[in-house]
C-alpha cells in the first residue's frame, strides 16, 4: 500500500513553529514510506531555493504553478506527457496578458517565477463577469484565492487535475492519499475523495466548501504540526516517538531483544561481564531534544554494527552518551545492547571536535599543514579514552575479546594493556593510515604509537593502509597483526529502497552530476565545483542541459575546522551559479542538509554521473551504495550511471577497473575525467555498471563483523604490558 502526502506550501507545510517544522521533517525522514507530494502555486525555480531550507522535506513530486507544472522531485524534471496533458490549450502567455490587458484591477506578478500559466494580483471587487468571460474566451481556466490571486491556466489545469493524472500514472488509490490545503486554489485537491486535512487559518472559502465533507480532518494545531497530527490519525506514523523497523535495524522493537526476549529499556545488565565488548565512539543513534534520529544511510559502521548485534552477536556496544549521566539512561528504541560511557558536552567538544578532528583528522588525510594541538583538548582526549578503558575493563569477562573502532579511541589499547593483560584487542581503521612520516607530524606521535603496539590485531580496508601503519609500527617490540578486511555494503537493504521506490527508468530533459557527501575539505567540494565550471566553459552543449548535484550535510556543529570550507564551498556555488544561470537551469544544486536513505536512493537514481573526489578516503560507501542501486537496473535502463571515483580512496583498490579513475589533486584531471563519463556509451555504460556489480559482492556487513571478531580470537595469548 502507498502513503502519499499531497501538500500545498505557504500556510501549510510551511505554517507553525520551527519546532512543529522540525518534528514534521524528521518523521517523514524517519517514515520513507510516506511519500511527500508539494501541490503549489510556486513555480520550480521558487521550489527548488526553497529547499535550501533545512526544516523542508525533499518532495519525491512536485505539482507547482497551480497545477500547470509536474516534476519528479528527484532530478526536478518534468513528467513528461503527464504535464504535456495537463497544458493543452494553452496559448501562452504574451496572448493571455495581451488579452486580459484592458482590465484595469489585474496587476501581474512580475517577481513571481511562472510557466504555463499568468498570475495576477486582484481585488475582491475587481472579480468581474467580463473578465472570467475574457479568460473562458480564451479557452482558459482560472481560479481566485485568498482574496487577492488571480492565476489563469490551461483549460484542464488544476492541482486536483494534475493529482489525479499523477495518481493515474503511479498507481495510487484515493484511500492511499492525504491532501493539506489552506486556500481555495487547494480546492481541487479535495476533490478527489482523499483524505484531507485543512489547516487552521484556512481561507473561509475553502472551509465552507469543505463543510460536509466527512473525509477531512481538521486538526487544531496549525500547518505542520496540523499535517503531522492527521498523519498520525490516519495511523501513517506512529503516535509514540520510537524509530521504525529498517534495514540494519533490529525489528524486535523497543523493550526486547533481537531474539524477541525481553530487556531494560534501552540497557544492559551492568553486573554482567562479556565475551565480547564492540566500542565505537558512536552511537546507533542520538537524541535531538524530540526524538531519537537514526543514522542517515542504511551502511557505515553504525548500521553494521546494529545488524550485527541484531544477527545474534554475543556481547555488548560500548558508546559515548554526550550530556552526562542523565543523557546515558534515557530509554531507547533499538532493542541492543547498548553500554553508555557518559561525557559532558564540555568535555566532549575537546575530544570530538577539537583533539579528532584539528588534531588526528588532518593528519589521516595526509594534510598536516592543517593539525592545530590544543593541550586542553589533548587532555579531553585523553580523559574520554580512560573512561572508554575503565567501562571496558568492568564489563569484559576474563580472556574477552574486545573490539574498537577507529582513532578516536587510539590510546585505549594502552590502557587495556595495563588494566587487563589478559584481554584480546583488535581495531578497526575505517579512516585512512597515513604514512609514517605523515603521522610523526603529530606532537603526540610517540604516545600514540605506545598505545597501538598494545593491539592484538589492526585490520584496514587496503594493503596500502596496513603496510603504513606496519611501518609506522616498525621498531616497537611484539607488533599486532594486521588484516585487510574492506567493508561491503547491504545490498539487500539498498535494493529493498529501490524497489519501493522505482516504477521505471526513463530519459531525463537533464543530466545529473551527483555528490554525496557529508561537508569535508578533505571531500574536496571546492574542487569539483571549479572542475565543473572549467567544463562548462570548455562544452558549451552541456549548458542548460547538465547539473551538478552536491548534497553536503554539515558536520556536528561546533567543528570550526570546516567553517572556512563551507564559506569557500558556498561562495564558489553562488559565483558559479550567477555566471552560468540560464532561465530556470543553474549548473550547481547544492542541497546543504541531511537526506533520509529512500531520498539518497532516489538521488542515485536519477543521476548520470557519481562523482567521489575525495583527497584520502578509508573506503567510500557511498561509492559502493551507488552500485547497489543501480546495478539491479542496468539491464532495463538506456544509460546506465557511471561511477567517477577518486584514486586515493579504499573503494578504488576494489572497484578501480570498470569506475574511472580521477586525482583530486589535478584541477585538469577533474574536469577532463568527468567530461569522459558523460560521454560514454550506452553499451560501454552497461558493461562498466554490470562489472561493478560483479566487484561487489553480496557479503552482509554482519557476516563481515563475524569474521573480523574471529580474526581477533586467533591471536595469541596476549603478552605482558610493556614495562614503563
Amino acid at each position: 500500500m502507498s502513503m502519499v502526502l499531497v501538500t500545498d506550501l505557504d500556510g501549510t507545510l510551511l505554517g507553525g513553529t520551527p519546532d512543529d517544522r522540525k518534528r514534521l521533517r524528521d518523521a517523514l525522514a524517519h517514515h520513507p514510506d510516506v511519500i511527500p507530494v508539494f501541490a503549489t502555486g510556486r513555480g520550480a525555480s521558487s521550489v527548488r531555493e526553497l529547499l535550501h531550507d533545512p526544516l523542508v522535506p525533499r518532495p519525491r513530486w512536485v505539482i507547482g504553478d497551480v497545477g500547470a507544472t509536474v516534476l519528479d522531485g528527484t532530478g526536478f524534471t518534468p513528467v513528461g506527457p503527464v504535464q504535456e496533458a495537463l497544458r493543452a490549450g494553452w496559448p501562452g502567455a504574451g496572448p493571455v496578458r495581451a488579452a486580459l490587458r484592458r482590465f484595469p484591477g489585474l496587476v501581474y506578478q512580475h517577481g513571481v517565477a511562472q510557466d504555463g500559466r499568468c498570475s495576477y494580483h486582484l481585488a475582491p471587487d475587481r472579480l468581474t463577469d467580463a473578465l472570467t468571460s475574457a479568460v473562458e474566451a480564451l479557452g482558459c481556466a482560472w481560479v481566485y484565492s485568498g482574496d487577492r490571486y488571480f492565476d489563469v491556466l490551461p483549460p484542464t489545469a488544476s492541482k486536483g487535475n494534475a493529482l489525479r493524472a499523477l495518481a493515474a500514472e503511479l498507481g495510487w488509490r484515493p484511500s492511499e492519499i492525504l491532501v493539506a490545503g489552506d486556500s481555495l486554489n487547494d480546492l481541487s485537491l479535495f476533490r478527489l475523495g482523499a483524505h484531507g486535512v485543512v489547516v487552521p487559518g484556512a481561507e473561509p472559502a475553502l472551509l465552507a466548501a469543505l463543510a460536509d465533507t466527512p473525509l477531512v480532518h481538521r486538526p487544531e494545531e496549525a500547518g505542520a504540526a496540523g499535517i503531522h497530527a492527521a498523519l498520525r490519525r490516519l495511523g501513517w506514523l506512529p503516535a509514540g516517538q520510537g524509530l521504525p523497523a529498517g534495514p540494519g535495524r533490529s525489528a524486535a522493537g523497543p523493550g526486547r531483544t533481537a531474539a524477541g526476549r525481553p530487556t531494560a529499556p534501552g540497557r544492559t545488565a551492568v553486573g554482567r561481564r562479556h565475551s565480547l565488548v564492540v566500542a565505537y565512539h558512536r552511537p546507533p543513534l542520538h537524541w535531538d531534544g524530540d526524538d531519537w534520529r537514526q543514522p542517515s544511510s542504511p551502511n557505515g559502521i553504525l548500521p553494521t554494527l546494529t545488524s550485527a548485534f541484531a544477527d545474534g552477536l554475543p556481547g555488548i556496544w560500548v558508546t559515548a552518551s554526550v550530556g552526562g549521566a542523565a543523557q546515558a539512561d534515557r530509554p531507547h528504541p533499538t532493542g541492543l545492547p547498548l553500554s553508555a560511557v557518559p561525557v559532558d558536552a564540555a568535555t566532549w567538544t575537546g575530544y570530538f571536535h577539537r583533539a579528532c578532528k584539528e588534531t588526528l583528522w588532518p593528519v589521516l588525510m595526509s594534510e598536516p599543514e592543517r593539525l592545530v594541538l590544543d593541550e586542553r583538548a589533548w587532555a579531553d582526549y585523553r580523559t574520554v579514552n580512560a573512561r572508554f578503558a575503565r567501562h571496558i575493563d568492568a564489563r569484559a569477562a576474563p580472556g574477552a575479546t574486545v573490539w574498537l573502532h577507529d582513532y578516536n579511541l587510539w590510546l585505549v589499547p594502552g590502557l587495556l594493556r595495563r588494566l587487563r593483560p589478559d584481554l584480546r584487542t583488535g581495531l578497526f581503521h575505517h579512516t585512512p593510515f597515513p604514512a609514517p612520516e605523515t603521522f610523526a607530524a603529530l606532537p603526540v606521535a610517540a604516545e600514540l604509537r605506545r598505545s597501538l603496539a598494545c593491539l592484538d590485531w589492526a585490520g584496514f580496508h587496503t594493503p596500502e593502509f596496513a603496510d603504513r601503519f606496519r611501518r609506522t609500527l616498525a621498531g616497537l617490540p611484539g607488533p599486532p597483526r594486521t588484516a585487510v578486511h574492506p567493508l561491503g555494503v547491504d545490498r539487500s537493504a539498498v535494493e529493498a529502497l529501490v524497489r519501493r521506490r522505482v516504477r521505471a527508468p526513463g530519459p531525463a530533459a537533464v543530466r545529473v552530476v551527483l555528490s554525496v557527501e557529508r561537508l569535508d575539505y578533505a571531500k574536496a567540494p571546492v574542487q569539483k565545483v571549479d572542475a565543473f565550471e572549467r567544463l562548462l566553459a570548455r562544452r558549451p552543449e552541456l549548458r542548460g542541459r547538465t547539473v551538478f548535484r552536491l548534497v553536503c550535510p554539515p558536520p556536528e556543529p561546533g567543528i570550526t575546522a570546516y567553517d572556512l570550507t563551507r564559506q569557500h564551498l558556498e561562495q564558489r556555488v553562488a559565483e558559479v551559479n550567477d555566471s552560468w544561470r540560464q532561465g530556470s537551469w543553474q549548473p550547481v544544486d547544492y542541497l546543504p542538509h541531511r537526506l533520509s536513505p529512500a531520498r539518497v536512493i532516489d538521488e542515485y537514481l536519477a543521476a548520470d554521473v557519481l562523482w567521489v573526489t575525495s583527497f584520502q578516503d578509508g573506503m567510500n560507501l557511498t561509492a559502493k551504495e551507488f552500485v547497489a542501486a543501480r546495478s539491479p537496473l542496468f539491464r532495463r535502463s538506456a544509460e546506465p550511471g557511471v561511477l567517477v571515483l577518486s584514486r586515493h580512496t579504499g573503494a578504488a583498490a576494489e572497484l578501480g577497473g570498470p569506475a574511472l579513475l580521477t586525482d583530486p589533486h589535478s584541477p585538469e584531471d577533474l574536469s577532463t575525467v568527468l567530461g569522459r563519463a558523460l560521454d560514454l556509451s550506452p553499451a560501454d555504460r552497461r558493461a562498466r555498471m554490470e562489472r561493478l556489480s560483479e566487484l561487489l559482492g553480496r557479503e552482509q556487513p554482519a557476516e563481515w563483523a563475524a569474521r573480523i571478531v574471529r580474526a581477533i580470537r586467533a591471536c595469541p595469548d596476549p603478552a605482558p604490558p610493556p614495562a614503563r
